[in-house]
């Protein structure tokens, strides 16, 4: 039984080999047929990394080729030597049926690669709606279909022989052990060492799941090259991400489904033009600024911190003492502040996106788009601010080629992304996300503050830090429970996970607040406006604070929002007591451009009366709040009692129809990317 676990421990060694091999090579075709750039000079580099972290990543897949041998041959054939005899042929099988089907999946990258200029995405969904014939016809006669398919035999015989010639390389042989207990002990480390080979190979050469590659931890150095970052994706991962990742049923409506959505939403007259005869939806948005109101910024400041939320602004958490910082730029006599105020999205993303674009990301990626780094909207902020005269930056704490950022942020008009891993100290802190906000943030207003004010600039500023998993040593930032929060239960105090959460918030907003300072330090006419990309709770219900236990739609969906400016106060928000994301640029324009300054946004500004804010995840009014899903509904109560949930009659949302109608925009905009326009144009309006 011994000598039969360890040598068929090694023979699943050997044939887990293969496939690691395959899809190098696959890769490696790949690139050569597909290379956009004509020479390799200085591509080595990333090229290596593509191959090696293409590798490991590619682990995810490949190491079930070790595992499943191991556990349903190699272990029971310990005990049923006779099946233990066939385990090299049944061993030859697997991988050739498991070798076959990578086959299938790269040639089907190659066939789609040749006409989307991409690997596997959200469009393989749409193949089930396609014409099979036409499919059939497309493969067959312009792919050579008949030829693949013969290719199916030469590829079979050489994985098979390959795989007999792993097989038969030499193994070691069982040790001699002078005692039962130590050859047992030794079983048990084989199967053991199986079981822990499989998860480092599977999470990509590490034991821990959150080390594991994935599109956004790819290096810098490939990312920057889109080729290189799609050629590091095996098949099976790529169509994995597809699988995970269905599209939004947008993606499928057609034109003639959509146009009566949106006739609910874009206004019925612009300039004696109908939205049908622009085209283009957002264009239909047209407004007309009603002059500024305060004297125009040299430094606009948009500060949006990760999870900074509502709910620890509440008088009913004020004992937290968690978000103070945000307290007192509330109390300074000139600021106006929201404390309903709705996301453009529930994960950071989305909301950031839809900052940017100036319509809603809508569940659809844009910054994964890569249309979407050719192209924009005319709502787009940065762009729109380049015709008041500001250039734009966007400050992210971490990496910008996470989520394509550096490729998103510039086609909506950034004139340069300013990344804290690129312009913060190589050792510097880091969580999983991005740099330590207090670093991130102190070096991005050296920088500011080096620029000087010669040249208008916005500022759209993104924090990292108070994001899980929470593993920052808050101690060494100044954080005592004790100290914080005296008032607050004994047990809330002592519970290292409920701080562990509550502590980060605490840093995160002495960053920002200590940010604020000193850039109006440096530059006293600023405004400055800050939010959050999404509501969270950080609050644990249930160790004595409130009477309640439950969290309410309120905590559950509205973030933070303050502006900060010499000219201003609360009297400039027209009596407003909601609001949201997308009311933040028109805002900016109503605020500081000249009368008659024509701007593009699908919401009005805060300046003026708000009846309703919407996303596609949830609505709000001057006293409700509800998700988009389903007709709930509860008061905007801020109380320590439990709040009622009420439901509407016909179990819908109240704004289904406008939270439909802006999503619709969306989908139209993605599914007509000739509607797009380069941001250079847009610019020079």
């Amino acid at each position: 039984m011994s000598e039969l676990l360890f040598q068929g421990f090694q023979q699943d060694v050997k044939i887990f080999l293969l496939p690691p091999i395959l899809c190098a090579l696959f890769r490696a075709v790949f690139i050569l047929l597909y290379w956009p750039h004509g020479s390799y000079a200085g591509k080595g580099k990333a090229l290596y990394h593509c191959f090696r972290y293409g590798f490991w990543w590619g682990m995810d897949w490949n190491a079930y080729v070790f595992f499943l041998p191991f556990l349903l041959l190699t272990l029971p054939g310990c005990f049923f030597p006779a099946y233990f005899a066939v385990g090299d042929s049944v061993r030859c099988i697997w991988v050739l049926v498991y070798s076959l089907a990578l086959y299938t999946a790269f040639i089907g990258k190659m066939i789609f690669y040749a006409h989307y200029h991409d690997t596997y995405n959200y469009l393989v969904w749409q193949g089930k709606n396609a014409e099979k014939h036409n499919l059939a016809d497309v493969f067959f006669n312009e792919h050579r279909g008949w030829l693949l398919l013969a290719s199916y035999i030469p590829f079979g015989y050489l994985v098979w022989k390959a795989a007999w010639g792993l097989l038969s390389l030499s193994s070691i042989t069982l040790p001699v052990f002078e005692s039962e207990t130590a050859l047992y002990a030794f079983n048990t480390g084989i199967v053991l060492a199986a079981v822990a080979f499989y998860y480092f190979f599977r999470y990509g050469g590490t034991f821990l799941h959150d080390d594991k590659p994935e599109w956004d931890t790819i290096p810098s150095i490939v990312k920057r090259d889109i080729f290189l970052a799609r050629a590091t994706v095996d098949d099976f991962v790529a169509l994995e991400l597809v699988w995970k990742h269905p599209p939004e049923v947008l993606l499928s409506h057609r034109d003639e489904d959509d146009a009566p959505l949106i006739d609910n939403v874009v206004p019925q007259e612009q300039g004696g033009m109908k939205w049908r005869e622009l085209g283009s939806p957002p264009e239909a948005f047209r407004r007309v600024a009603k002059g500024a109101r305060i004297r125009q910024p040299r430094h606009i400041f948009l500060i949006v911190g990760e999870s900074y939320t509502q709910s620890p602004l509440d008088d009913i958490y004020a004992s937290l003492h968690i978000m103070d910082g945000g307290r007192r730029m509330r109390a300074e006599k000139h600021s106006a502040q929201l404390s309903n105020f709705l996301p453009a999205g529930k994960l950071s993303r989305p909301s950031i996106v839809s900052l940017m674009a100036g319509i809603f990301d809508a569940k659809l990626e844009l910054n994964e788009n890569e249309r979407f780094w050719q192209g924009t909207v005319v709502t787009a902020l940065p762009a729109q601010l380049a015709r008041l005269g500001y250039r734009s930056l966007y400050w992210y704490g971490g990496n910008a080629t996470y989520g394509n950022f550096n490729q998103f942020a510039p086609a909506v008009g950034f004139d340069k992304v300013m990344a804290a891993t690129e312009f913060c100290p190589a050792d510097a802190p880091r969580t999983w996300v991005g740099i330590y906000d207090h670093i991130f943030l102190e070096k991005a207003a050296e920088l500011i503050r080096d620029m000087g004010d010669s040249v208008p600039t916005f500022h759209f500023v993104y924090t990292t830090s108070n994001h899980g998993p929470y593993k920052m040593n808050l101690s060494d930032y100044g954080y005592d429970a004790n100290t914080v929060m005296p008032e607050v239960p004994e047990r809330l105090r002592r519970n290292r996970e409920a701080q562990k959460v509550l502590g980060t918030y605490w840093y995160s907003d002495r960053a920002i607040e200590r940010f604020v300072a000193s850039v109006r330090q440096a530059f006293p006419d600023s405004l400055v406006i800050v939010t959050g990309d999404h509501a969270a709770l950080p609050i644990p219900m249930n160790m004595g604070l409130l009477s309640r236990q439950d969290v309410t739609l309120r905590e559950t969906f509205c973030t933070s929002f303050v502006m900060l400016h010499p000219d201003i106060d609360q009297s400039l928000l027209a009596g407003n007591m909601i609001g949201g994301h997308m009311n933040i640029a028109p805002t900016i324009y109503e605020m500081i451009a000249p009368k008659g300054f024509v701007y593009y946004s699908l919401f009005s500004s805060l300046t003026e009366p708000v009846s309703y804010a919407v996303s596609p995840y949830h609505w709000l009014t001057q006293d409700a709040v509800g998700p988009a899903e389903d007709g709930r509904w509860q008061r905007l109560d801020v109380t320590g009692d439990p709040v009622e949930t009420h439901q509407t009659q016909d179990g819908k949302s109240p704004f289904a129809n406008e939270i439909d109608g802006f999503n619709a925009i969306t989908g139209w905009m993605v599914r007509h990317p000739e509607l797009l326009r380069p941001v250079d144009t847009m610019k020079e309006q």
